[in-house]
């Protein structure tokens, strides 16, 4: 092959970007069906917690968060869409990666992929968006019998009060400062 030949082939070669962050994880037997092979809910299970590890490292409360006046909000999945590529087996260790996140004014876009650890072999896929929504409770009193005639205030969540709500700002600079600390590496 002359040196034109191989310059074409080197380029068509992409280099995959590095990961934004990465984490192993050893594979187990609750992890599996009764034939040894991750159950394909699981992939999603592995992704969520790599975001979770991701935002630990980088300083935040995933689960929870309060917005500039105080009100807390959350994350929900709300939209998933995965590509299964190969099985993943028990007593192995994969490598689950967030190769690329999107900021939208409501909802963090993540691009996320599993591998097996020791040979680079792309196993899954997936573009996982997680909305920021506020739960409107409200409270009810219940007697939970006749006998006892007190009141027992309970938080009562109304499915229709879920409402979306901007991503809290602090949450956009620090996740803004790790992506750019982490383009500026490579």
């Amino acid at each position: 092959m002359n040196q034109t030949n191989n310059d074409t082939a080197s380029s068509a070669v992409k280099e995959a970007a590095p990961p934004l962050f990465a984490t192993n994880y050893h594979i187990y037997i609750n992890h599996t069906d009764a034939g040894g092979i991750v159950y394909h809910a699981n992939h999603l299970v592995f992704f969520e917690n790599c975001r979770r590890d991701w935002f630990t490292k980088i300083g935040i409360n995933g689960y929870f968060l309060e917005n500039d006046n105080g009100q807390v909000q959350h994350f929900v999945v709300s939209q998933a869409a995965l590509q299964y590529r190969q099985a993943i087996f028990l007593d192995e260790v994969i490598n689950v990666r967030i190769d690329k996140v999107e900021l939208r004014p409501a909802s963090i876009i993540f691009y996320q992929s599993i591998y097996r650890a020791q040979s680079a072999t792309l196993l899954s896929s997936a573009k996982i968006v997680i909305a920021c929504v506020q739960n409107q409770l409200s409270t009810s009193a219940t007697s939970p019998s006749s006998k006892d005639k007190s009141d027992i205030i309970t938080p009562v969540a109304n499915v229709a009060s879920v409402r979306p709500v901007r991503v809290p700002k602090s949450l956009c600079l620090v996740i803004d400062q790790a992506i750019a600390t982490h383009e500026s590496k490579h």
